[in-house]
């Protein structure tokens, strides 16, 4: 039983690591402060050493300091739970930005905090790195006006980080839970990972999307881009009991287009479909994606699902910038996904079924019609397959 335990807290502190967030306990009224391992790695103090709110104050920036002070304020009047946003600052002049959540633990006999800490330094130079983007958004005319464009990233990187806090939260209250529960707290700095994983591939593909002024045109293999989309989305949708049938025509005429954004547009259909089948309990969850030539040398892709479907409205309503039926939703996805597409001289539309669902198409010229200086061989093929050009 000791083995199993050493081994557990080995993983949990090795999770904590991996996810940059250590843990705490402090009982107030003697000030006694117990950290984490990866709380003295966060702060860089000597492991082992004793924590106190001065030694504690010493890397705190003179502006956060009244926040600070607001905290221990609170945790002395026993409020049950606080979160805080601060930085510390080293001798250096290098700066790391931290998110604390504190719960005050009930089975006590005196007041006693069990919290987390997690940095969130790179979020920051993420959202600094989107700061930059959004300041180049007026060269973008191909995709749609820079307002929208700015509520479509902060859509799409706030879902991941948002799980982040959240999981954050549920590993601070198994962890002071009595006893801890090492499992669940394990599996929730698992999906901290995760979705600092995502974040970090929005933002590169946010990065490639608007860092170029044209369209750069190059053979792309429709097939195989939708593949690592799927791979992308695949986790998502069976955590949503999503079943998924994919049909692919072989030898399929490659498309002339920007791989990255094609593949944001398949991603946003996948994840509509996906979206509008979240209530439906009375039925399979399915979900299909099929490639087939669109006739007049054009490629066409079609996402169908079984959700609620598009009722009587207009099917154009649905790419209208900012209209939604989703009660979390910014309404953009749709309205950029046709931008692109008919910025790849296609077209992007969406169809009811008599039944239950809908469907969403797209058709795109092939590269012999876009770029008829691009053959269809087994070498241009191979490179639209790596996404080289």
């Amino acid at each position: 039983m000791e083995g199993r335990l050493r081994r557990s807290e080995a993983f949990l502190a090795e999770g904590q690591h991996l996810a940059l967030m250590g843990n705490f306990s402090w009982r107030v009224a003697s000030g006694e402060i117990i950290w984490s391992e990866q709380l003295y790695r966060i702060f860089e103090f000597e492991p082992g050493t004793a924590v106190t709110l001065d030694r504690i104050a010493i890397r705190v920036p003179p502006e956060d300091v009244p926040m600070m002070v607001d905290m221990v304020g609170r945790a002395q009047r026993g409020e049950t739970d606080f979160e805080y946003q601060h930085r510390i600052m080293f001798a250096d002049g290098r700066i790391k930005h931290l998110h604390l959540i504190a719960h005050r633990a009930t089975d006590r006999d005196e007041v006693e905090y069990i919290g987390a800490v997690l940095d969130i330094t790179q979020r920051r130079v993420s959202e600094e790195t989107l700061e930059r983007v959004r300041s180049e958004l007026a060269q973008v005319t191909r995709i749609m006006s820079l307002g929208a464009l700015t509520a479509s990233i902060a859509h799409e990187v706030n879902q991941p980080l948002s799980g982040i806090v959240t999981n954050a939260g549920t590993c601070l209250r198994m962890l002071s839970a009595d006893p801890p529960n090492i499992e669940i707290a394990k599996e929730t700095a698992r999906r901290t990972i995760r979705d600092g994983n995502r974040a970090a591939d929005i933002i590169a593909q946010l990065r490639a999307l608007f860092s170029r002024k044209t369209v750069r045109y190059q053979p792309v293999d429709l097939n195989e881009a939708a593949r690592e989309v799927l791979a992308l989305v695949a986790g998502d949708l069976q955590r949503n009991h999503v079943v998924l049938h994919a049909e692919f025509v072989d030898r399929l005429p490659l498309v002339g287009g920007d791989r990255i954004q094609l593949q944001q547009v398949i991603m946003n259909l996948l994840r509509n479909a996906s979206d509008a089948m979240r209530d439906v309990d009375d039925r399979p969850r399915q979900l299909s994606i099929k490639t087939e030539p669109g006739g007049d040398d054009h490629v066409k892709l079609t996402v169908r699902d079984v959700g609620v479907g598009l009722g009587t409205e207009d099917p154009d309503t649905v790419f209208q910038a900012f209209y939604t039926t989703k009660s979390d939703g910014m309404g953009i996805g749709l309205s950029v996904s046709r931008s692109i597409i008919e910025s790849h001289g296609g077209r992007l539309w969406a169809e009811g079924h008599d039944g239950p669902g809908a469907s969403f198409s797209f058709t795109i010229p092939s590269s012999a019609k876009s770029n008829p200086g691009i053959p269809d061989t087994d070498a241009t093929r191979a490179s639209a397959t790596t996404g080289s050009s």
